[in-house]
């Protein structure tokens, strides 16, 4: 059968409601966080959190061409209006920012944090975290600043799109499965980038022959 990744295709809500919404996942560690009691420390079965997202880390090959995010790309997402979703459905509503999940963006990347309410969701959540089930997050977001590092797949080096500054963060969710995500809209930037430096090129190639001509014509009549 071989590693082949299945090709899940999962309802994510992002284009729909922006055409420039790109969504990403990482694998990591979704844990209760601890609390003092009696003097000892205990999990808090009411609280999970982790990573949607880490700085300065390779994504998987996207054809070519790679994926960082640069630290303190959240930096002005932090108070927006972004929820926490169980696979990024709509309908599997956990929290909201600055109601019961917290944002934290520290050295590692962007943190978060939900406070488990009284739902049949949130109790079913508790105790899929507790048996190890859900080990993955991801975000779904906007971009306002990247950079574009030209590779060579032909030799193993890929294109690097690096990450500098996110717009929007539309949400945060704790997911079982991740699908493939859906890299048009980066992809689409990538070329564009490509090309416009393709054209700045061909520019400078064109005003270094006209110097050169001019150049070459006031030496010859001197």
């Amino acid at each position: 059968m071989g590693n082949t990744k299945p090709n899940i295709k999962l309802k994510d809500y992002i284009k729909d409601i922006d055409e420039k919404g790109e969504r990403r996942y990482f694998t990591g560690v979704l844990n209760f966080l601890e609390k003092e009691e009696n003097g000892a420390k205990i999990q808090d079965e009411n609280l999970i959190s982790g990573y949607a997202a880490v700085f300065n880390k390779d994504s998987e090959d996207f054809g070519g061409w790679i994926e960082r995010i640069s630290p303190g790309a959240f930096t002005q997402c932090m108070d927006d209006d972004c929820v926490a979703l169980f696979n990024h459905s709509m309908n599997l509503v956990l929290g909201r920012n600055k109601v019961n999940v917290t944002l934290e963006q520290d050295g590692v990347g962007l943190k978060y944090t939900v406070k488990l309410l009284d739902t049949n969701l949130s109790n079913d959540i508790r105790a899929l975290v507790k048996g190890g089930v859900i080990n993955k997050s991801s975000f779904a977001f906007t971009v306002e600043e990247e950079s574009f590092t030209k590779g060579d797949p032909t030799k193993g080096i890929p294109h690097v799109r690096t990450i500098t500054k996110i717009e929007r963060l539309y949400d945060v969710s704790p997911v079982t499965m991740p699908a493939y995500p859906d890299t048009s809209v980066a992809a689409r930037s990538f070329k564009k980038n490509i090309a416009i430096e393709e054209i700045q090129k061909s520019l400078s190639e064109q005003q270094t022959r006209i110097i050169y001509r001019t150049l070459k014509h006031k030496l010859k009549f001197k």
